[in-house]
């Protein structure tokens, strides 16, 4: 399991940007002084027993067992309520964006009182929150020209641009967390993932064999490993890992999760509800239980059976909304709004884009937040006219959403507006520059690698065509919307399944 949980499922787009700060000491001025000298981050607490509290917490938060972190990070909080870095590890570590934002909200208020290095931490984890990316990255550049030799902060600003999709920097900075630990576990985890996402499968085992061989008694490792046999295609491997993982530990939810990915991608639906319907019953959460219901939604979207993905939904919807839980309930509608898109029920799809953007406003969430909901209204707007064949609509929205796009420097977003350029070029029959496009669109995303195929086989191009359906067709992730739309598709156009 990547520690981009709320990713994990496509619902929530925070870069949880890792769990806390380095080991080191309590709030008296000359522990904090040599703790910076040894070139780690302070950790400000006024009692003791907090500060081991949290790094109990800390130590399981790293292993990925955040729902068995959460008790100790609360503990680490009564003991000192202004404990503002384990406030920020609370958030980082919450099943849901309710919790999230209460408890970074906090950690924001609290961070004039910590040290400088826990206040950039924090600054940083909120400013991601917010989709500032700006902010995000100044923030982290003074944090590791004030303290390079802390692996934390390096893992913090690999998670970083692995968020951005610029893999090479989050590998640079991986690398340098491994060479400052070399038995820090998580940086494995994450760099896997990093190598994973670049094709290069080699150098991912080998650090998910290295992530194995630091902490074999965990449940995550075999998860994560299993997650990139997932990838390779080697289902029947992958299974056997996400076996492991559950042996070690039952109540390790996120496997029940990739299994169900393993049988749906092997023909065997029923095996992988079966799997969704035990992380159901066996959720210790609302995040796990909403996390089992939109595997269901995406499981349903891959037979094509849209009115049960939206019952489904719903269902996930009311777990949400029996706490308000805001951002979720956002979210749950965007997602409504993309299965109604592929059920070509474009009307009903802009209602809820729109409903999803009445309830951020209506909030008590950020203003950035909002501003960020307002946006992405333009992308959502400009997909529903492409649908409709209002073309002069599409081009209105989508060049709103491009400048907004582009005034926030955040990649993610400047390549859907890529994405959206290629797809009203591609409506409009101009298969050139629809590529050109969409190869500069969000290379994660199969429904995108999909588009390109369909634009060279209108092209006339047929070898390019096979090969971007075969990539999309073969991208096999964990449950995921987009590829739940376009697997069947894929798999026809690239010739029947590999």
């Amino acid at each position: 399991m990547s520690p981009e949980k709320w990713k994990q499922a496509g619902k929530f787009a925070i870069v949880v940007l890792g769990v806390s700060v380095s080991i080191a000491c309590n709030k008296t001025n000359a522990t904090n002084t040599a703790s910076a000298s040894e070139g780690k981050i302070p950790i400000t607490t006024k009692s003791e027993e907090a500060k081991d509290e949290y790094l109990k917490g800390r130590d399981l938060a790293d292993r990925l067992l955040g729902q068995e972190s959460l008790q100790h990070f609360d503990k680490a909080i009564e003991l000192d309520p202004d404990f503002a870095t384990a406030e920020m590890a609370r958030a980082n570590s919450s099943p849901t964006a309710k919790e999230f934002f209460a408890h970074q909200l906090k950690a924001s208020v609290l961070a004039d009182k910590v040290s400088e290095g826990e206040k950039l931490m924090i600054l940083a984890n909120e400013a991601g929150a917010n989709g500032e990316v700006i902010k995000q990255k100044d923030y982290l550049e003074k944090l590791l020209a004030t303290y390079p030799n802390d692996e934390r902060a390096q893992l913090t600003a690999g998670n970083f641009y692995f968020g951005q999709q610029q893999l090479d920097e989050a590998i640079a900075h991986y690398k340098k967390a491994t060479e400052l630990a070399p038995n820090f576990s998580p940086t494995y985890n994450i760099l896997g993932y990093s190598y994973r996402q670049q094709g290069n499968y080699a150098d991912a085992e080998q650090a998910f064999k290295k992530y194995v061989e630091l902490i074999p008694n965990d449940p995550n490792p075999y998860d994560s490993y299993a997650e990139l046999l997932l990838k390779m295609g080697r289902f029947d491997d992958s299974i056997t890992q996400y076996k492991k993982a559950l042996s070690v530990a039952p109540h390790f939810v996120p496997s029940h999760f990739g299994l169900s990915a393993d049988y749906t991608y092997k023909g065997q639906p029923e095996l992988a509800a079966a799997e969704l319907k035990t992380m159901a019953d066996s959720a210790r959460n609302d995040g796990e239980l909403r996390t089992a219901y939109f595997g269901m939604v995406v499981l349903a979207s891959d037979g094509g059976q849209f009115d049960k993905a939206l019952a489904m939904m719903d269902k996930e919807y009311a777990v949400a909304q029996k706490t308000n839980d805001v951002a979720s309930m956002a979210a749950d509608l965007q997602a409504e709004g993309n299965i109604l898109m592929a059920a070509q029920k474009y009307d009903e799809a802009a209602k809820r884009f729109a409903k999803s953007l009445e309830v951020t406003e209506a909030s008590s969430l950020s203003e950035e937040m909002k501003n960020n909901a307002r946006l992405q209204q333009h992308y959502a707007l400009a997909a529903v006219a492409i649908a409709k064949k209002d073309y002069a609509s599409a081009k209105t929205h989508a060049e709103a959403y491009r400048v907004g796009a582009e005034a926030s420097k955040g990649n993610f977003r400047v390549r859907q507006a890529h994405e959206l350029a290629g797809r009203v070029a591609f409506a409009q029959k101009d298969y050139d520059k629809a590529i050109e496009e969409l190869k500069q669109a969000n290379e994660q995303d199969p429904l995108n690698l999909y588009r390109i195929s369909l634009a060279y086989q209108a092209k006339g191009d047929a070898t390019q065509a096979q090969e971007y359906a075969k990539k999309s067709a073969e991208f096999y992730p964990l449950p995921q919307l987009n590829y739940a739309f376009v697997r069947a598709k894929a798999e026809k156009a690239a010739g029947g399944r590999s």
